[in-house]
């Protein structure tokens, strides 16, 4: 693949602040314009521009062939939602009812992370729920301390772990202490599980170590110790696809087209240029960065955080994983990973995946609109379920049954 100019000139601006490894002769960050609708300065993506590749599959068929064990959910891509015009009036008024309140967890968030790394981080971002996370908390550091941060984003993949290459080329170009994963928001914690596990391997394999810290936006399913905020409401950007997210598709790990020395791979769906809102959610929770209101709460959050911290209250309790396995019970679901808890999580369930029903806790119905709309137009059944530990629940559609399954 050839680099862009923009790549290039990314990668020789890098951080080398370390006396680590000598850089690798590995591929070059993608950038905007050239890759995604983010400007270069937000964010440097560690993935390979899978181009014009046919990878989009009917929902159906790649739920059988990822139950089934025939396939990798990231082989393959789901074919990309556009969205109504009533979907997208409701992410307009979700935007404009919930941006203060993001803008809050930001920078509760983005103290924590700059605190942890002794006021120099290296955000990595995990694709794509955290690239947009990533790049306001940057954003946030930046304007209230005058701190330059560096900005990744890279794959990580349920059952094959982070992008080994992109490991390689952070560890030749930054100082692995600097590093703090960044994700949207949690839901029974598999990725929060599986970023241990993959940094744990490369340690092994590569004699390099990166903390497994995981900084997110929302933490409902109580997985991490770093966050803005438990509640699980809505965050505008889980509302869509990649029209939040840079116009960049969910990664993918596909051996007949990734190679051994290449990051993981992503399409830039430009078509959808006029559909693209990225920009609109970053600037409408930027704008309340400067408000005196928001920075006093910010600065609440973060001393309770700091309480918390100091008596052990935000040790993982793993929470949400608990639920997950009562709910797999009582619907007869053999399989964790078709429970999909949280508000973020049920609508990639209703985006991406065949649903089977969603679980609603009744007093949250008024601020998961948008979830209701997108079940009532795929004809998914909503079930009221009291004291649900999250506001919903996405479960998918069980297609394939265990015999099948073992074939």
């Amino acid at each position: 693949m050839t680099s862009t100019p923009a790549a290039a000139s990314a990668q020789n601006t890098e951080h080398r602040t370390h006396t680590g490894p000598a850089p690798h002769a590995g591929p070059a960050p993608l950038a905007g314009p050239a890759f995604g609708s983010y400007e270069a300065a937000d964010v440097q993506w560690l993935l390979t521009d899978l181009g014009d590749a046919r990878l989009e599959a009917p929902a159906a068929e790649r739920e059988r062939d990822i139950q089934s064990g025939r396939a990798n959910y990231a082989e393959s891509l789901p074919v990309e939602y556009v969205p109504s015009a009533e979907y997208q009036q409701l992410f307009t008024e979700a935007l404009a009812r919930s941006s203060r309140r993001v803008a809050v967890a930001v920078g509760i968030v983005a103290e924590q992370i700059l605190a942890e790394r002794a006021g120099q981080p290296v955000l990595v971002s995990l694709a794509r729920a955290g690239t947009p996370i990533g790049i306001l908390a940057k954003r946030w550091i930046e304007r209230m301390h005058g701190a330059e941060v560096p900005h990744y984003t890279m794959s990580i993949v349920r059952g094959v772990g982070l992008d080994q290459v992109a490991l390689r080329h952070l560890a030749a170009h930054v100082d692995p202490a600097r590093v703090m994963f960044v994700d949207g928001w949690t839901g029974k914690g598999a990725i929060a599980r599986e970023l241990t596990a993959a940094l744990a391997l490369f340690e092994q394999t590569d004699g390099i170590r990166f903390g497994d810290d995981l900084a997110v936006l929302a933490d409902p399913g109580h997985c991490v110790r770093l966050f803005g905020t438990r509640d699980d409401y809505l965050i505008p950007s889980a509302c869509l696809n990649s029209t939040v997210s840079g116009l960049v598709s969910r990664t993918v790990f596909n051996r007949e087209l990734i190679g051994p020395n290449d990051f993981h791979g992503a399409k830039f769906y430009r078509e959808l240029l006029p559909n693209d809102v990225s920009h609109d959610f970053l600037d409408a929770v930027c704008a309340h960065f400067d408000d005196a209101g928001v920075r006093a709460e910010v600065a609440a959050g973060v001393a309770e955080a700091q309480t918390e911290t100091a008596n052990g209250e935000r040790e993982p309790s793993w929470i949400g994983w608990q639920g997950v396995e009562r709910i797999s019970a009582e619907y007869g679901i053999d399989n964790v990973n078709l429970v999909k808890p949280g508000v973020g999580e049920t609508t990639r369930v209703l985006l991406r995946r065949v649903p089977w029903k969603v679980l609603v806790r009744p007093e949250a119905r008024a601020d998961i609109a948008h979830v209701l709309l997108l079940a009532e137009q795929r004809g998914v059944p909503i079930e009221e379920v009291a004291d649900l530990p999250y506001s919903c629940i996405g479960l998918i559609n069980p297609l394939v049954t265990s015999a099948e399954a073992d074939r």
